[in-house]
Parts: structure tokens; C-alpha cells; sequence
């Protein structure tokens, strides 16, 4: 009944569909209508899987919980509660977000409260209001958006607990006779 096209069929093969129409014999009854119709649409009304892996809630969209997905989530909606992935994540303008965020990195366009925790980076475009922390590889703040929070970005090439006070210990310095200071 249905049949998989990959590619544009042939003058041949067009030829011969129409040499099989033709030459099939009277009696044979014609496809009910219902049948075809009620199976047609299904494939119209639900797109095939993008192959780029792309994901989409659109505005009328609203979320309480966790979500977590594997390619890319471009979201336009409202969500409340956890975002979790190893994947990218989108803000779109209309968006309206209340979540911890994990994920490999995220562009926000939209409103997002909560804390952000990449592997990549972070964008905040011009219409970006975010409220909360970010822990990123990389950052990037366009003129015109709002960030209210701590940013630990980058990996330091020097580990905090080497700096020169832990590296003595917390002891008193020695230079001055070895006495301590408040001797």
C-alpha cells in the first residue's frame, strides 16, 4: 500500500506503473478510500526524525520535571525543574526557564533562573536575562544582555590549592628570625 521513494523515479519506470495500470484486469476493486485516508495522514502530521537530531518545544509548551535528551533541544516554552545532557541546548526568545542546567553548551536567547553547568560553552545573546551561576569552558556576553551571578570559566593552568600560602602550610613566614608575628 505505501511505498518507500528514494531518489526521482526514471522516465521507465514511469512508463511501466502506467503499463501496470492500464493492463490490470476490470474486476479488480479500487482501494476504499477510508483505508488510504485514514493512514495517509499519519505521515504528514508527524515529521520524520531531523537528521541533524534536533529537538523542539515550541511556546505553547510547558515542562515540570527533568528533561534530558541526547542531540539538540531548542526550547521556546516554559520549564521548571532539571535540564540533563550531553547535548546542546537552545533558549529560544519566548522561553521562560526555572532549572539546574547540565549540558555540553547552551545559547540562551530568553530568560533563564538557575544555575548553568557546561562542558562547551555558554552564549548570552543580546536578549538574554539570566539569574544565576555559570561553570563553563567558555563564555560569551553580547551588548544588551543580563547576567546576575558568579561565572567560573576556563580550567586555570595552575590548581588553587598550589598558590604560595598553601604551599607553606598556613605556617607563620620565617623570614624575620623565624619568630612568629604575634611573638
Amino acid at each position: 500500500m505505501f511505498q518507500k521513494v528514494i531518489g526521482q523515479k526514471t522516465e521507465s519506470d514511469n512508463r511501466a506503473a502506467a503499463h501496470a495500470q492500464s493492463s490490470a484486469p476490470a474486476t479488480v476493486p479500487a482501494p476504499q478510500p477510508s483505508a488510504t485516508s485514514s493512514q495517509a495522514p499519519r505521515p504528514a502530521a508527524r515529521p520524520a526524525p531531523s537528521p541533524s537530531g534536533r529537538n523542539i518545544l515550541s511556546s505553547d509548551v510547558e515542562i515540570k520535571g527533568t528533561i534530558k535528551f541526547s542531540n539538540d533541544l531548542i526550547v521556546d516554552g516554559k520549564i521548571e525543574g532539571n535540564i540533563n545532557s550531553d547535548g546542546a541546548l537552545t533558549v529560544g526568545k519566548n522561553a521562560h526557564i526555572k532549572a539546574e542546567i547540565k549540558t555540553r553548551s547552551v545559547i540562551i536567547h530568553g530568560k533563564v533562573h538557575g544555575n548553568i553547568e557546561v562542558t562547551e560553552n555558554v552564549e548570552l545573546r543580546s536578549s538574554a536575562e539570566l539569574v544565576g551561576d555559570i561553570k563553563a569552558a567558555s563564555l560569551s556576553i553580547e551588548s544588551g544582555a543580563i547576567f546576575l551571578g558568579k561565572s567560573a570559566v576556563g580550567t586555570p593552568s595552575v590548581k588553587p590549592q598550589e598558590t604560595t600560602s598553601s604551599k607553606s602550610g598556613g605556617k607563620p613566614n620565617s623570614k624575620a628570625g623565624g619568630k612568629p608575628a604575634n611573638a
